[in-house]
């Protein structure tokens, strides 16, 4: 059996592939590959191993040996699944691989926007400290976890654990409503939460309910002071209506690990707005970069290939 690996530079260079060469006859290591690329790549083979390169359907009816598309990621959004579908090539991705990288990165936002930590960095920087008529700085209201309300959106694996790391810190953690279904939901939705939580946070997917889920209308009514953090998908929130809020002071912090597009070749307001004295982290989408985590993804797929040779022989 012949395997392609086409982008394993996205899982970085530490990361030991040798438990799926052990899973194959042969595997091919590409560090990138363009869609264009991959067909010529991917001629022959038999298993593609693929974190965000796309297989439009083009690419995949010019590859009839192909059988299984290993997803290095949870997402599918970059394969035909149509395609994949009607020639009968199976595609498996894997899921809560880095459970416990992004709830860690979550908290890590959440307690440094708490503490106003951006803030204070620029002014140490700027040499306010040394310039103090006393021992520390404390222009900036740091706001205690113990006892705040924390609104998550999603309580699934991911969404379930940061609240275990928050009420480790005395938070008082709600769920939201899945957006779209609050009708037939009985936890309040999040527009509801949203004027009582001191803190929110996003792990949901992006769907047409979840688009700008938190935007304009739900900024008029947050809690002044709020923190808000996304580390699920960019355009979950509305950025430019939180980065308003934000500086007219309704938002008490906003952190971001996500953007609409990524890499933001073009640009984004956020970005330029890090220029700004205000309290606003911007993470490169590496809330799940841990080596552990990026290892696991090498296992979960190993898993998959085992499972699909299984199926296939009937064991």
């Amino acid at each position: 059996m012949k395997a392609v690996i086409l982008d394993a530079a996205s899982l970085g260079p530490d990361v030991d592939l040798t438990p799926l060469r052990e899973q194959v006859d042969t595997l091919e290591v590409y560090e990138q590959s363009t869609t264009e690329q991959s067909r010529e790549r991917l001629a022959g083979a038999d298993v593609a191993i693929v974190n965000k390169v796309v297989l439009d359907g083009a690419t995949l009816e010019a590859l009839p040996s192909l059988q299984l598309i290993c997803v290095l990621a949870t997402g599918t959004n970059n394969i035909d699944m149509a395609t994949a579908q009607r020639r009968g090539v199976a595609v498996r991705n894997v899921a809560a691989y880095g459970t416990a990288s992004v709830a860690q990165h979550t908290m890590m936002l959440i307690l440094a926007l708490a503490n106003r930590l951006p803030l204070y960095q620029r002014d140490v920087a700027a040499g306010r400290w040394n310039e103090s008529p006393f021992f520390c700085l404390m222009e900036h209201g740091t706001l205690q976890l113990e006892g705040k309300r924390l609104a998550i959106v999603g309580q699934g694996e991911l969404g379930s654990r940061v609240a275990a790391l928050a009420e480790a810190f005395g938070m008082r953690v709600s769920f939201a409503a899945r957006p779209g279904s609050e009708a037939n939901d009985s936890r309040p939705g999040i527009a509801e939460l949203a004027t009582e939580a001191d803190v929110i946070s996003l792990h949901c997917p992006l769907t047409d309910a979840t688009r700008h889920l938190i935007g304009a209308g739900l900024m008029d009514t947050v809690k002044p002071g709020a923190l808000l953090v996304n580390c699920a998908r960019g355009g979950i929130i509305d950025e430019s209506a939180a980065l308003a809020a934000l500086r007219d002071g309704r938002l008490g912090g906003l952190g971001v690990d996500v953007l609409p597009k990524e890499p933001p070749r073009e640009g984004h307001p956020l970005l330029d707005a890090l220029a700004e004295p205000l309290n606003l982290i911007v993470t490169p989408h590496n809330a799940w970069i841990t080596p552990e985590a990026r290892q696991r993804i090498v296992a979960l797929t190993v898993d998959n290939l085992r499972n699909w040779q299984a199926q296939r022989s009937g064991v």
